[in-house]
């Protein structure tokens, strides 16, 4: 296999409902900022592409518990997300969005290509409808407890807790997320793309690594996990998997298609695609061509995503991509990774344990680089890691700080002390601690020829994906810098052996100027800072790391005699322990007691106290009751509020009959949207209470009390 004429990266799309957390930055972030920021220093055509994901039943789902609407979710987390990312350095070339024309043009495209070819099965099932909601129900709208683990709040794709893909019908107790009712199952009609028919030249693309006949990429260069879990879909037998869903928010299914009315694209069809619309708004932007790094067979494809979209990208993701016959390039490598813990315990939203990257920036504006390397250092590669904030002091104190920062700082320090900050020339003949033969290499080309050899194997690295031992290696060579300082101890030299400190102090520049350069893709702030105190010009990522090999092999020297630097400055400083309290403190008070109750229903998400005061909750009297006509469930009450009347749809025909209602006091939530359901314009919400059983009973107040009061 040739290399690559150039590189398509990707990081998956994050959803536009929440903040940027610590798992995501390590899982599915840093490694593709590293990997392309060392593409880039190693002069590379690469082009990395990401946006904010902002279709999907989960985005409708927080809207609903906001109570405003999905555009307004999307709009709210897209920036927040997008400014998390910059100001943590992550380096796209294009932070995008899916709800850019361009995206819903390019998703339409796709569906209606594949459709033409025949690559979608239409099929009729049963999937779940919310009776009160009149509306079907996407899997993200069913909660229920997972039948893998147990976990009372498993959604109806997939299980949080213990990371089961599942479909809706596998819940135990289902319920609907909309109104907390039990849902039904009601016929409707989908497109499906099946999965079943590419399952051998899917098997033989991942383990085999061969596509078309031809060689694509070497299986041994995958990580274990993505291919077990391929592996093992594979060998289960894949299934017809709906592409489309009955959502009102997402892109729509193309209107000249024959029952598209009301259908919109699953956002697993939809969000990949993503990759593509923001590589077209990018090459828009730049005045460039889109189809080489989608098209061409010499362009990798690579994804860095977290081993819960493993499935998504390594089988749904290239069967969209061969069935719509336009010479698109599949994935070269899916180097996903596990998932970060902290303290000890999985990253949670709902409860608020989980250390939130807008936060970190407000408590630590000036420290993304210690967040980052921590993040490579705990990075989850091979196995689930752990995020504990006095790993984090430990591995900035006693690593950036008395390591690396130690190294530069000695070596500008006393360069300035002794050589007024110019770079010294020396003698190339002296040797240290031994007699130099003619012809051999000196001390110091030595020196930088295992330098060479180090660099070399951090490049290797690099390329297969070894993020925290690339690091290491480069901690290595600041350790045998500061070893070189020690052993030879200059300070005490400069008196009694001029010559041979200014051949140490020289190799120590060299060190430094190196590094400089090799950090870049982990640190890159601290990168900025040191070519600054060097005095040299900032880094591009224009092949800089070529440069700097080539150099090392031809013997010369990485900054040149006689060049003058800056003033030395610290480059990291320490974490204060108070900081590091502050921090443990806030997260335990931030978390919030999740327990379930005895009928294992988890408590919702906290909410504050501006969102209680917003509902208009008013006593009141149920004066008339029927049942609506074809539903078992419901009921259509007339509740007088005393100033007027309402009327209300309600479920609770399982537990009341109508004649029992009239004079029942109740609690009315007043000021919810009106709603049809049935037919039926329903103009407030009754209070209800639910036991084991799922019996009903009415949250009221005191017998004879005034008709209309305010409930606080």
């Amino acid at each position: 296999m040739n290399p690559p004429a150039r590189y398509l990266v990707t990081s998956a799309l994050p959803y536009a409902n929440g903040p940027l957390h610590i798992g995501h930055l390590a899982g599915a972030y840093l490694p593709a900022d590293a990997y392309v920021r060392f593409l880039r220093i190693s002069g590379k055509d690469v082009v990395y592409v990401c946006g904010s994901d902002e279709h999907g039943a989960a985005i409708s789902i927080k809207a609903l518990k906001e109570g405003t609407t999905p555009q307004a979710i999307v709009d709210k987390y897209h920036v927040l997300l997008r400014d998390a990312f910059q100001d943590m350095g992550i380096s796209f070339d294009i932070y995008h969005r899916t709800s850019e024309q361009i995206h819903h043009e390019t998703s339409q495209d796709f569906f209606r290509t594949l459709y033409k070819n025949d690559s979608f099965v239409e099929l009729e099932n049963e999937q779940y409808y919310d009776e009160e909601a009149q509306q079907f129900l996407a899997d993200r709208y069913i909660i229920g407890t997972c039948p893998n683990c147990q976990h009372p709040d498993a959604y109806g794709d997939q299980c949080e807790n213990c990371g089961s893909t599942l479909s809706p019908t596998e819940l135990i107790n289902p319920r609907s997320t909309i109104s907390g009712s039990t849902p039904t199952l009601r016929k409707t009609k989908h497109w499906y793309l099946p999965l079943e028919d590419h399952e051998d030249w899917l098997r033989t693309f991942i383990l085999d690594g061969v596509l078309d006949g031809d060689q694509h990429h070497a299986p041994d260069e995958w990580k274990k996990h993505v291919l077990g879990q391929c592996k093992s879909w594979l060998d289960a037998g894949l299934q017809p998997r709906a592409i489309t869903r009955d959502l009102t928010w997402g892109v729509d299914v193309p209107q000249e298609i024959d029952g598209s009315e009301g259908k919109k694209l699953y956002v697993w069809m939809d969000a990949p695609i993503g990759y593509i619309s923001a590589t077209k708004a990018w090459a828009a932007e730049k005045g460039r061509d889109w189809e080489p790094y989608w098209k061409d067979e010499e362009t990798a494809l690579i994804h860095f995503i977290g081993k819960d979209n493993i499935v998504f990208h390594c089988l749904i993701f290239p069967v969209l991509l061969k069935s719509y016959a336009g010479g698109y390039v599949l994935p070269h490598n899916v180097p996903a990774n596990q998932f970060v813990n902290l303290e000890g315990q999985k990253v949670s939203t709902s409860r608020g344990w989980a250390v939130w990257i807008h936060e970190y920036l407000q408590d630590f504006p000036e420290r993304q680089d210690e967040l980052r390397y921590y993040g490579y250092k705990i990075m989850p590669e091979q196995r689930d890691s752990d995020f504990t904030w006095k790993g984090f002091q430990e591995a900035t104190n006693n690593e950036l700080v008395n390591n690396l920062a130690n190294f530069i700082h000695r070596v500008l320090v006393l360069s300035n002390k002794y050589y007024n900050g110019v770079v010294p020339v020396f003698d190339e003949s002296i040797s240290i601690n031994a007699p130099q033969e003619s012809g051999l290499p000196t001390w110091h080309d030595s020196e930088l020829l295992d330098l060479f050899d180090k660099l070399h194997e951090y490049r290797q690295y690099m390329k297969s994906f070894d993020f925290r031992n690339a690091l290491k290696v480069l901690m290595d060579v600041s350790s045998t810098g500061n070893q070189l300082l020690q052993l030879n101890e200059p300070w005490k030299m400069e008196k009694t052996d001029p010559d041979t400190v200014k051949v140490v102090m020289n190799l120590g520049l060299q060190y430094v100027t190196a590094l400089s350069v090799v950090i870049r893709p982990f640190l890159p702030f601290a990168s900025g800072r040191l070519r600054t105190m060097l005095n040299l010009p900032a880094i591009r990522e224009d092949g800089e790391f070529v440069d700097l090999m080539d150099a090392l092999s031809e013997g010369k020297h990485l900054i040149a005699g006689g060049h003058k630097i800056g003033k030395a400055k610290h480059l990291f400083t320490k974490i204060k322990d108070e900081e590091i309290e502050a921090q443990v403190n806030k997260l335990q008070g931030d978390e919030k007691e999740v327990a379930p109750d005895k009928n294992g229903v988890s408590l919702k998400d906290t909410a504050n106290f501006d969102d209680f005061t917003k509902l208009d909750l008013r006593t009141g009297t149920i004066v008339h009751a029927e049942k609506v006509e074809n539903a078992d469930k419901l009921l259509k009450l007339t509740v007088d509020l005393g100033f007027e009347k309402r009327t209300v749809v309600s479920g609770i025909a399982k537990s009341y009959e109508p004649e029992g209602l009239p004079g029942q006091e109740i609690v009315l939530v007043a000021n919810l949207a009106p709603r049809k359901i049935r037919g039926v314009m329903s103009q407030g919400m009754i209070l209800m209470a639910e036991n084991e059983e799922g019996k009903l009973g009415f949250v009221s107040p005191p017998k004879g009390w005034t008709k209309g009061d305010i409930v606080r």
